[in-house]
């Protein structure tokens, strides 16, 4: 038995941190935090010291044993977690829940997993810093007292199933006021005049007016002036420039390159980064800091010059902007510059060698311009037209790298040809175009990763949950906005004749852009009415600096809870007792067979219209939203048509035909067969003939194009892209295959492999029991019986549980009957809601 155990957070860094370790250290994972607040009650004592009531989940318990074990066997454990404050945490519990004693527990740190760097941890260890831990305590107990109070008003005021967050909430409001900022903005027109210019030998450059002309009269003006007119040269400047390279990554800089040059989300950034560091390649990718360490900057300096050249290098030293940078002292760089890649999975070499190149250029020389400016005369006296040009004298640093820009308006300078102050000109042509002012961006995930860190909101940890969190939640998704086509007018002077043109263009495409959905829009409009002060800006930023004072040791965190849930507490009593529930609701006008109000708003089952109000005898009629109405966009004449659907058509082979909305997007039902109509397409305009054309084409796909053991075969395209059917089983075809030829030996070769998949992905099987335990995605596995899926996590063999351990985690999981029961008298409910946690001993 090993003398010593070190405790780390995750498999895959336990297996790199071991090789670096003889025969007397034992390398175990704890599988992230071991101890969190129980999930289905408040678990905070908020009539006392605000003790948190922590507690080990019932997939952690094997864990905990097998840690406890291993613990009691050895002379000295080393709890070796991350070295920010949620890695101190699991330290803190692994400390209590382990029962160790400080004469034989060490607490180590490291911001990469080098073996130079796990030995200097091992010789320097330290105690755990209850400071750290307490500013994870402050964070969680906070944001638990938010969401736990603020969701049960948000279901009974808005709609079920919701919830509120410290962060989350807002970033969802800095989303939902862009998009007021987008929908409500007036395009303004001007009239921007371009020219082409020739030298006497024969070399184009472009050029244009400094400032735009206002109307379409005066660009006319201008160039009925310029009719006949000769150009020259009128000054001409040069002057030096350098441009400097971008510190190294922190945290956030990463999140915003990565979307910016991978398309990467932002949480598909950290999945990424997480796996290059526990593979030992990259340093801790949680950091606020841009500083390298001396080792790094040696490294980068030997790595420069001997594949650049000496004058390509130069040491700098950053200073970051971050107020509260947290524990992580340095900025994520390779742990080896010697390496310009890895030998990864494809998006992991990818975002390794954007490390790299962001390290390296961070220690290299500046690039040496040469910039251009020339001012070009017009023999009409008109305003002078002007461009702008640079060199490029040495490349410095943007030999590997130039960051990136969120600013989709920027215009990049060229070269321009060799000129001279009186240097006549050939003019080719000068066109006025008339350009509008655009409303601002939509956020992007890095863009608002970027005003998050500005504003001070969140840390480095928070930003990939929260993004993540608001979409899955469907209060943001990722816009779908096509554009729509708008005309523009376009002057131009060639061959001294003036031509008016009227072409189009396609604006407000934003796809991929972050856009609140109804849902979204109400929730928060709720949440800034009734709690103005949780979601302001100032409040969030100010609990975070408060965060860094308590893991400064500069203030008590409890105190911090008792000052925020005095006023907090009462605050949301009132407003689940006075607010009114009709959020969000939209009057569009009356209701021409009733005289009934007609209005929008958010009902149980998403945005609706509705013909009445509750206070009626007759009960009010409801219309779901179609998938591209919102409750602010959707029309009255909009709205009415909703209550024309379901629409009959008539009969085709003998079976029925209609047109409706759904869930999904407008449809024609066939029988039972539903068919969705094209994109865009309004279910008001569709008639019989046209159904008829679409219930073919589902025919035609849906028919069979081969048996296959007396079962039919069927081909189609979805939304991981092209597939057979057989047997319920639906069979990804790559492309090793012509899907559109498929042989008979290939629809054979692809359900027998499928089959086989399916086989060896059972782990076991009890069919007397309907029971199946199978593999599951990233190395965990399911427990299934029926439509129940139990996620067992990593750490369970789940090819070593017994039929008796396996009905523990069913009937742990299956929901249970009582449950289902409506009618429970209140009076059992009421003390439930009054109980507080017990204390933590």
């Amino acid at each position: 038995m090993a003398k010593n155990l070190v405790i780390v957070e995750s498999p895959a860094k336990a297996k790199t941190i071991e090789k670096f370790l003889g025969s007397d250290y034992k390398v175990e994972s704890s599988f992230g935090h071991i101890a969190d607040l129980p999930s289905k009650e408040l678990g905070v004592d908020v009539d006392g010291d605000f003790t948190p009531k922590y507690k080990v989940s019932d997939d952690k318990k094997k864990v905990v044993r097998n840690l406890k074990s291993l613990a009691n066997k050895a002379e000295m454990v080393w709890l070796a977690s991350d070295e920010d404050r949620e890695g101190e945490a699991i330290a803190w519990h692994l400390e209590q829940e382990l029962g160790l004693t400080p004469d034989r527990t060490k607490r180590i740190v490291f911001h990469e997993i080098t073996k130079t760097a796990i030995l200097r941890a091992i010789e320097n260890p330290r105690k755990i810093d209850y400071d750290l831990v307490n500013a994870q305590q402050a964070r969680r107990v906070l944001d638990r007292l938010v969401g736990y109070e603020l969701s049960p008003v948000l279901w009974r005021k808005v709609k079920g199933g919701l919830s509120a967050g410290r962060v989350q909430s807002v970033s969802v409001r800095l989303i939902v006021e862009r998009e007021r900022e987008v929908l409500g903005f007036e395009p303004k027109a001007s009239y921007r005049v371009d020219a082409e210019f020739t030298t006497q030998d024969g070399k184009s450059f472009k050029a244009k007016l400094p400032k735009n002309i206002t109307t379409k009269k005066q660009a006319k003006a201008f160039l009925e002036k310029n009719l006949s007119a000769t150009f020259k040269v009128d000054a001409l400047t040069k002057k030096p420039a350098k441009k400097s390279p971008a510190p190294p990554f922190t945290t956030s800089t990463l999140q915003q390159e990565a979307s910016r040059k991978l398309y990467f989300s932002v949480s598909k950034t950290m999945t990424m980064a997480q796996r290059l560091y526990e593979a030992g390649h990259i340093t801790y990718m949680r950091t606020d800091s841009v500083n390298l360490s001396k080792d790094a900057k040696a490294g980068a300096e030997a790595e420069i010059v001997a594949a650049y050249g000496k004058e390509f290098h130069k040491e700098r030293n950053y200073k970051g902007k971050s107020k509260g940078a947290q524990e992580a002292h340095e900025a994520i760089r390779p742990t080896d510059f010697s390496k310009h890649s890895v030998n990864m999975d494809r998006d992991q070499i990818r975002l390794y060698e954007l490390i790299w190149k962001r390290a390296i250029a961070s220690q290299m020389s500046e690039a040496q311009l040469e910039r251009t400016n020339v001012q070009i005369a017009s023999s009409a006296g008109t305003d002078n037209f002007t461009a702008n040009g640079e060199i490029l004298k040495f490349e410095g640093f943007l030999k590997v790298y130039l960051e990136g820009s969120d600013d989709e308006d920027v215009e990049e300078t060229g070269l321009l040809p060799d000129l001279k102050t009186g240097e006549a000109l050939l003019n080719k042509y000068i066109t006025a175009t008339e350009r509008f002012t655009r409303p601002p961006y939509r956020y992007t995930e890095a863009s608002l990763v970027k005003k998050l860190e500005e504003l001070g909101i969140g840390r480095p940890s928070t930003y990939a949950p929260t993004i993540t969190t608001i979409q899955n939640r469907k209060y943001v998704e990722k816009g779908t906005v096509e554009g729509k086509e708008r005309s523009y007018d376009v002057l131009s002077l060639e061959n001294n004749e003036i031509k008016d043109r009227t072409l189009t263009e396609t604006v407000g495409s934003d796809k991929g852009k972050l856009v609140p959905t109804d849902v979204g829009m109400v929730v928060n409009d709720f949440l800034v009415q009734h709690f103005e002060n949780i979601l302001d800006y100032n409040f969030t930023a100010k609990v975070e600096a408060d965060f860094d004072d308590i893991a400064e040791g500069k203030q008590e965190w409890t105190k911090m809870m008792k000052d925020f849930y005095k006023d907090f507490h009462p605050h949301v009593k009132d407003v689940e007792k006075n607010a009114e529930r009709e959020v969000g609701e939209r009057i569009l006008g009356e209701d021409p067979a009733t005289g009934k109000p007609v209005s929008v708003r958010l009902g149980k089952f998403g945005p609706m219209v509705q013909i009445g109000s509750v206070e009626d005898e007759e009960k009010p009629r409801f219309a779901s939203l179609g998938p591209d109405q919102t409750l602010s966009n959707i029309t009255y004449e909009q709205a009415m048509d909703l209550f024309k659907l379901p629409k009959d058509l008539g009969m085709f082979e003998e079976e029925e035909v209609s047109v409706n909305n759904g869930r999904f997007g407008p449809y024609v039902k066939f029988g039972k067969t539903f068919v969705s109509l094209p994109k865009g397409r309004d279910p008001m305009d569709v008639d019989l003939d046209e159904a008829i054309v679409y219930i073919k084409e589902k025919q035609k796909a849906d028919a069979p194009i081969y048996m296959y053991e007396d079962l039919p075969v069927q081909k189609g395209t979805g939304r991981f892209g092209p597939y057979i059917k057989w047997n319920g089983m639906f069979i990804n075809v790559n492309k090793k295959y012509d899907f559109d030829n498929l042989s008979d030996e290939d629809i054979v070769e692809l359900i027998e492999v499928k089959k086989q998949k399916e086989i060896d992905k059972v782990l076991q099987d009890f069919p007397e029991e309907g029971i199946r335990v199978e593999k599951a995605r990233w190395g965990r596995s399911n427990i299934i019986k029926g439509k129940l899926k139990i996620e067992l996590s990593k750490d369970i063999d789940a090819a070593a549980l017994s039929l008796d351990e396996i009905k523990d985690y069913i009937e742990k999981k299956a929901p249970k009957k009582k449950a289902a029961k409506k009618k429970a008298p209140a009076k059992k409910k009421a003390p439930a809601k009054k109980k507080t946690t017990a204390k933590k001993k």
